[in-house]
């Protein structure tokens, strides 16, 4: 199959990152944090040395880096902990369900009030962002990639505008995290949310949150750290503080390996995405009735419909017929997809990776013309 879903999953894992997964589940089952054995040292090790891989990539302390299941939950994490009871919260029409649903559940509930910001063609998004900061605004959300249609949001043009207001400053990680280079510091992030599986080349089960010095956060979850055993309370330290229950070690070694083998290529691979995705709107440019929503981009995300078909009716032909995975839909992004008029039938969505052939995308330019002269 013609694997165009690494937005969805990093559909290629380097032997590295294969490698340190299952010699884990080989021969090191074993609880890091835990105990004071040798096979619980060596895990905790990894784990630490994945915390510093991690604080190295994104400018952060390494006892500031958090490890959650998924992206997902370290955007709960963040938004759940950081709530203050009648303040303000800004966010963007880009942002994935992860950041949305947990926003507006505290809105709906009243614990919030709630400025969605869409661009404008004469005005920079972090402007518009400006305009809507309150007196009671105490964080921006934002993503750094939209996963719809791979734009890049000015992160560092917003951090600017958080930190000239002193608020907190969350950002959506998601397609941005291996892709593009994130500086913590740099660009005033306050709480970072990453998924290992994506461009960081980590296996499924591997996500973090990553917080800087003056962020403090109420933990979600209360359990068992290994420390502090007669205090009922979660610790105050980090990370124990947010990393209640036993870490899920397989995915921490393969994400420790992935993170140090994207940080000697980031710039080659995002010069290579961005080609790749040039060639795709270019041949996309020349079928008929193909409309394209993307511009080149650093994170291999294209986004298009044809003849006005469902999306998803487009990505189950080349399914079908063609042996190439695309995604349809929505995407999970409802306010991007109403932003781009797209709400009823969707986006079909090519995410490559840069192990993706020049040949695959012949392939498949070929298979969409094909699908339009039906």
């Amino acid at each position: 199959m013609v694997y165009f879903d690494n937005a969805a999953t990093g559909g290629f894992k380097i032997s590295a990152v294969t490698d340190a997964a299952q010699t884990v589940l080989k021969y090191l089952c074993a609880n890091p944090g835990r105990s004071g054995h040798r096979l619980s040292l060596t895990g905790a090790g990894i784990v630490n040395n994945a915390r510093d891989a991690l604080s190295e990539t994104f400018n952060a302390r390494s006892e500031r880096v958090i490890f959650t299941k998924n992206c997902t939950e370290a955007l709960n994490m963040a938004i759940f902990g950081s709530l203050k009871d009648g303040g303000h919260v800004i966010t963007t029409v880009f942002e994935h369900n992860s950041v949305l649903r947990p926003l507006f559940t505290l809105k709906n509930k009243g614990l919030i009030d709630l400025d969605v910001v869409e661009p404008q063609v004469n005005k920079p998004l972090h402007l518009l962002i400006e305009e809507k900061v309150k007196p009671n605004t105490y964080l921006i959300v934002a993503t750094a990639v939209s996963n719809v249609t791979g734009y890049e949001l000015p992160i560092e043009d917003i951090g600017m505008i958080a930190k000239k207001h002193g608020l907190h400053f969350l950002v959506d990680g998601a397609q941005g995290g291996g892709h593009i280079p994130i500086d913590m510091k740099k660009n005033n992030i306050s709480m970072l949310a990453l998924a290992g599986h994506k461009g960081l080349y980590g296996i499924m089960g591997s996500g973090v949150l990553i917080i800087d010095d003056e962020t403090e956060l109420e933990p979600m979850l209360y359990g068992g750290t290994g420390s502090e055993t007669f205090n009922f309370s979660q610790p105050k330290c980090y990370p124990e503080r947010l990393e209640a229950g036993t870490l899920n070690l397989p995915a921490i070694a393969s994400l420790n390996e992935g993170v140090r083998y994207i940080n000697k290529n980031l710039k080659n691979f995002s010069t290579h995405l961005y080609g790749t995705t040039k060639n795709i709107l270019s041949g996309l440019k020349t079928i008929p009735n193909a409309e394209c929503f993307s511009a080149p981009n650093r994170t291999g995300i294209v986004a298009f419909r044809l003849n006005n078909m469902p999306s998803s009716e487009v990505a189950d032909i080349l399914n079908a017929d063609y042996d190439i995975a695309v995604r349809g839909g929505l995407h999970c992004a409802p306010l991007t997809h109403k932003f781009l008029s797209t709400e009823n039938e969707g986006l079909v969505r090519v995410s490559v990776a840069v192990q993706n052939s020049s040949r695959e995308v012949e392939y498949f330019l070929r298979a969409v013309k094909e699908i339009s002269a039906r």
